[in-house]
């Protein structure tokens, strides 16, 4: 029986991993999937959906303003049957898109899969991760850690020197030099003045130096 998921988590836990890998399962096994990824993350390409470890897959670009439904049903239209959707960086979906892909699970019988962030840089919902928390039919954590080594559940925006960033629009793309993972508890100590942390630009700076 299809079903809508969603798998969230902070940042730097293998969301865009498990996508591909789910989508590879898929192919291996002669079923068709569609990648659907957001315009306005375009950090490796558009339309491009790559992991940290270096997995890379097309996927069709979409934007707040399309409807997921009629999407899907234009793709089987052109290509046939398909097996599977799966949706990068789904806390950017709007309310009506997240609708939308519940009807790709109720009415075509296909199985949508979800991956994105559940909370953004201030500890709230982003429109996306709310509605699939409300309407999906399982929910899955993936997990990482913090630096602190407890499990990691919030994402905080920091600036190049580790300062956290509490102002600016909720919506600013961007990887490890921007975003770090942390516990509820670091979270609290960081927002308050308490701790500072590093972000994660080791892949950056091998590029400024040219190393890597």
């Amino acid at each position: 029986m299809a079903k809508l998921y969603f798998y969230y988590s902070a940042m730097n836990a293998g969301k865009t991993t498990t996508l591909l890998q789910s989508a590879h399962n898929y192919r291996e096994r002669g079923m068709r999937t569609l990648i659907l990824t957001p315009r306005l993350d375009d950090r490796h390409g558009t339309g491009v959906v790559a992991s940290r470890i270096g997995l890379r897959a097309d996927g069709h670009v979409f934007t707040a303003q399309d409807d997921l439904l009629a999407v899907v049903r234009a793709d089987v239209a052109a290509n046939g049957p398909l097996h599977c959707v799966l949706v990068d960086e789904a806390q950017f979906l709007g309310r009506d898109q997240v609708w939308q892909l519940s009807d790709v699970v109720d009415l075509l019988r296909i199985p949508v899969l979800c991956y994105g962030l559940r909370t953004d840089f201030r500890g709230e919902l982003f429109e996306g991760s709310r509605h699939l928390l409300a309407w999906a039919d399982e929910l899955t954590e993936i997990k990482t850690i913090c630096h602190s080594g407890k499990k990691a559940t919030m994402v905080v925006r920091v600036d190049a020197d580790g300062h956290v960033v509490t102002d600016g629009p909720q919506v600013q793309i961007g990887g490890n030099e921007r975003y770090v993972s942390v516990s509820r508890a670091e979270f609290k100590r960081v927002m308050g003045g308490e701790a500072r942390v590093a972000p994660m630009a080791t892949e950056k700076r091998e590029r400024e130096t040219g190393n890597g």
